[in-house]
């Protein structure tokens, strides 16, 4: 597989070096700065800043056990410019990785960029392709204090981290939330969870990023719940939380298509699979006391969207498009909240539909978008009749299916708008077991999840008897 674009870049452009990393106090805030250079002489000086942290909170983690956290939250950061060149070779000057680690780091560049190597037909299967090197022999300590039985959640202004919330709220846990670039959506939701500790971090992507992408370098999609991962850990340490509860379903574990072989899947560092991995990964080398999960990983897209119905008061604030939180970061305003164009609006709008008033779910969006003749071809790729799945954070081709199907069940003696007719007079006659499905998803519990048993317990029985204990 030739791909000259891609050969010209790896050949000019031969090494990348994570050369750095430095942090202070300043102003209340903990700023971190990471130093990356692409051989010869493209440099990069990514930031982060976390928000209201005192020195005697740094102390108490200890300067080296700190370092270990810092240095590992650069390298997750290497993939977003790593990307632009696909340079064959890393080298990691800023500190120390093991052989058993450098195989770990290998293994996620592999499964979590599988969609940015699709889209740049970079073959990754190559013998040479990727050589991790580290420079630096020295292994910091992991961090191995108690701390406090209180539960961090990110919010990201989408419905799953509502539901999480909600129900560990309910259930008397003390629970903190933490955001990453806060959209206002998160913070709508922080208000009316009356989330009263909050954590912010702002993530500030170097400019000369967006300037390479403009000038024709490579880019596409990083794991960025990964991302999410690495940091969560950090906010933990810093902040005394002994448990992380993302809200990341069973669904993220479908791929979307075969790719060199291999299946390829947007959502893998959402995925059980990648949880699996980073919590092997980080009780070995990064934290020993912090249990880090996601609450919702017993259940599917749809079982999420009929328990966060149940929280009426965040519907005007909770917002899941992509395309929509592109126009919150910019510099434009949005014009309206959804897009009402992507997968993502459409898959939302179909799992919610089933258990609401039309005119509930028709003011969430602004529109009915099952009359958007447009959207027919997203719909086919949601159900799994047409190409691949699109690579969005949407459930799985299944759920799809029933999700458009009670949609259909519960309109049926109406006049039918577009997606819903064309669904009945094509799709329904190739599907004989879809009420049957329906019922069986709903009453469905994945065992392959890491909650601690009480949380477990708490979630089976608000999923199975709308009640906590």
């Amino acid at each position: 597989m030739k791909n000259s674009r891609l050969e010209i870049f790896r050949k000019k452009y031969p090494q990348f070096v994570y050369k750095d990393y430095s942090f202070e106090i300043s102003n209340n805030n903990l700023e971190i700065f990471f130093d990356f250079q692409i051989k010869p002489d493209i440099y990069f000086k990514p930031k982060i800043i976390i928000e209201n942290i005192k020195k005697n909170q740094l102390k108490k983690i200890g300067e080296r056990v700190l370092n270990n956290l810092v240095f590992h939250l650069g390298l997750i950061e290497v993939l977003s410019y790593w990307k632009a060149t696909c340079s064959p070779e890393i080298l990691v000057e800023a500190g120390y990785l093991d052989q058993k680690q450098i195989r770990w780091w290998k293994n996620l560049i592999i499964e979590g960029m599988g969609e940015y190597f699709w889209r740049n037909k970079i073959n990754f299967l190559e013998p040479d392709f990727l050589k991790i090197r580290v420079k630096n022999n020295i292994q910091d300590p992991i961090f191995e204090k108690n701390l406090k039985e209180e539960i961090l959640v990110p919010i990201g202004g989408g419905k799953d981290s509502v539901v999480t919330w909600e129900i560990l709220k309910r259930a008397g846990k003390k629970i903190n939330c933490f955001s990453l670039n806060p959209t206002k959506s998160a913070e709508k939701i922080m208000d009316i969870g009356q989330c009263s500790e909050r954590i912010f971090v702002k993530r500030k992507i170097d400019s000369k990023l967006l300037k390479l992408n403009r000038n024709g370098f490579l880019k596409g999609h990083t794991p960025f719940s990964a991302y999410l991962a690495f940091l969560s850990l950090l906010l933990a340490a810093i902040f005394n939380k002994k448990y992380i509860a993302f809200s990341n379903e069973r669904s993220s574990n479908e791929g979307n298509l075969d790719y060199l072989g291999k299946i390829i899947n947007h959502q893998y560092s959402k995925s059980f699979n990648f949880e699996k991995n980073f919590r092997i990964y980080s009780k070995k080398y990064l934290v020993k006391n912090i249990e880090y999960f996601s609450f919702l990983r017993p259940l599917y897209e749809i079982q999420i969207a009929k328990l966060f119905v149940n929280f009426s008061e965040y519907f005007s604030a909770f917002l899941s498009c992509n395309e929509a939180h592109k126009t919150y970061s910019g510099t434009k305003k949005p014009s309206k909240k959804w897009c009402n164009k992507c997968p993502k609006c459409l898959f939302v709008f179909a799992i919610l539909y089933p258990f609401l008033k039309e005119e509930e779910v028709f003011k969430i969006f602004g529109e009915n978008l099952f009359e958007n003749k447009k959207l027919l071809p997203i719909m086919e790729q949601l159900i799994g009749e047409r190409g691949s799945k699109p690579f969005e954070c949407v459930g799985t081709q299944k759920e799809s299916l029933i999700a458009f199907y009670l949609s259909w069940k519960k309109t049926k003696d109406k006049k039918l708008p577009f997606l819903l007719r064309y669904f009945q007079d094509k799709i329904l006659i190739k599907y004989s077991k879809l009420e049957k499905e329906s019922e069986k998803i709903f009453k469905n519990w994945n065992k392959k999840n890491n909650l601690p048993k009480e949380l477990e317990k708490i979630l089976k029985n608000y999923l199975f008897f709308g009640q906590n204990i």
